[in-house]
């Protein structure tokens, strides 16, 4: 009993799907709290492209989907700085090409392939860690949580996510350091009572002496 409340807690009961052809944005208006995703899939087409696959092909896709509040913790521009391409490319970044279920995070290998690019080959990679039920999502910038089960029908899976993917090749370039520049070499002085001190203090002190040493024997000479 208790494995089954635990299990029931954490997937949470799916929406039901919008009657009709399957449709991502039908399916995210439902549930509430995706306009911010909705828009994007809609200006970027990315919407029409996921139904036609959906009910043209067998081809199953899950999409992560953020909030409209993690899209509000994004810093202030994010969105408006992207050219439409990269637009593109962030929505795409959200969506795997093939149907993963919770259980499939378990044993599925890293790098995760996205619509965005090829991981393989270093191009928006995405990675996925568990611990127990828990599911995170790591991009390289930032780490997602993979909150609930929006909707399944074991074609498409939608997983609602607590941040913006944000990928690596988008957001993670970081200027290289300026080089540094060469100190140039300054001669140390040398310290008091050092040996070159000593050295000096020595040989002042035997042109003393020898200086008196004349001194006393051109003395001596007058006298005889």
């Amino acid at each position: 009993m208790l494995f089954l409340y635990s299990s029931t807690a954490f997937a949470q009961t799916p929406s039901p799907a919008p009657s009709g052809p399957t449709n991502i944005t039908a399916i995210l208006a439902k549930a509430g709290q995706f306009t911010t995703l909705i828009r994007l899939l809609k200006s970027t087409q990315e919407a029409d492209q996921i139904n036609t696959q959906l009910n043209n092909s067998n081809q199953g896709l899950t999409v992560f989907a953020p909030t409209d509040n993690s899209f509000a913790n994004l810093k202030a521009g994010t969105l408006n700085s992207l050219s439409d391409q990269q637009k593109v490319q962030l929505v795409q970044f959200h969506i795997l090409p093939n149907f993963l279920s919770m259980s499939n995070f378990q044993t599925v290998s890293n790098p995760l392939r996205t619509q965005a690019g090829n991981s393989a080959d270093g191009e928006f990679p995405l990675n996925v860690t568990t611990s127990g039920n828990q599911v995170n999502i790591t991009t390289g910038v930032d780490t997602a949580t993979v909150a609930n089960t929006i909707y399944t029908d074991g074609q498409l899976v939608v997983y609602q996510v607590d941040q913006v993917l944000l990928p690596l090749d988008l957001f993670g370039t970081a200027p290289a350091p300026a080089p540094s520049k060469p100190e140039k070499d300054v001669p140390a002085k040398a310290p008091a009572g050092s040996k070159e001190d000593a050295s000096v203090d020595a040989s002042g002190a035997s042109t003393a002496t020898v200086s008196f040493g004349v001194v006393l024997i051109a003395a001596i000479s007058l006298k005889l």
